[in-house]
């Protein structure tokens, strides 16, 4: 990578971060493109090289943490695809919480208002998250960890809509429904039934 693309990163990140601070304060409908600018002290002509609107900035936050999730399962060789899950589930939490509720608020928008979601067709949060979820159980099949009959559509949708629903708890309660407290119930209880008949032995 050059000098000019290492600092378009960085001025990308920048505004991410900025985005990411200021959303986290004032939530989301409260601050527009200038105030990211400003924060990340950068011209406002500078955000539309990265950027077509404000909500561009909500999708762009989920992509690196939720990124390194998939990575780290992937090397989590000789480990149960039942643990896997599991921190595939903790950690998925880890980066909703640390990213805020008003973050989240906008995810859980992006899937839940239909006009919302037709501006934003072309990413979704839902969509990277099933695709991601989808990889690391298609994965669990080809390494011999879950039979080949595995129906990796349906679980994919289960686990993600279980997901989703504490995403939404967590918006609907004002952050009083704890999500990773529930995460390792969920995990502790239901996990294990809803795959067992499908690991190999």
């Amino acid at each position: 990578m050059n000098k000019r693309q290492l600092s378009a990163q960085n001025t990308k990140r920048k505004l991410v971060s900025a985005g990411l601070e200021l959303i986290r304060e004032k939530g989301f409908d409260a601050i527009n493109v200038e105030d990211i600018t400003k924060k990340a002290g950068v011209a406002k002509g500078t955000f539309y090289t990265y950027f077509k609107r404000k909500e561009d900035i909500v999708l762009d936050i989920s992509r690196v943490p939720f990124s390194e999730i998939a990575e780290e399962v992937q090397k989590m060789e000789g480990m149960k695809i039942v643990d896997k899950l599991t921190h595939y589930f903790h950690r998925f939490m880890e980066c909703v919480e640390s990213c805020g509720i008003e973050v989240c608020r906008q995810w859980t928008k992006d899937v839940l208002d239909p006009k919302s979601a037709d501006e934003n067709k072309d990413y979704q949060k839902w969509a990277y998250d099933v695709e991601m979820l989808r990889g690391i159980l298609q994965n669990a099949v080809e390494n011999s960890e879950l039979t080949k009959d595995t129906p990796i559509e349906d679980l994919t949708h289960i686990i993600i809509c279980e997901l989703y629903g504490m995403m939404t708890c967590w918006c609907m309660s004002d952050g009083k429904f704890e999500p990773l407290v529930w995460t390792e119930r969920f995990c502790r209880c239901q996990l294990n039934a809803v795959i067992k008949q499908y690991i190999r032995n």
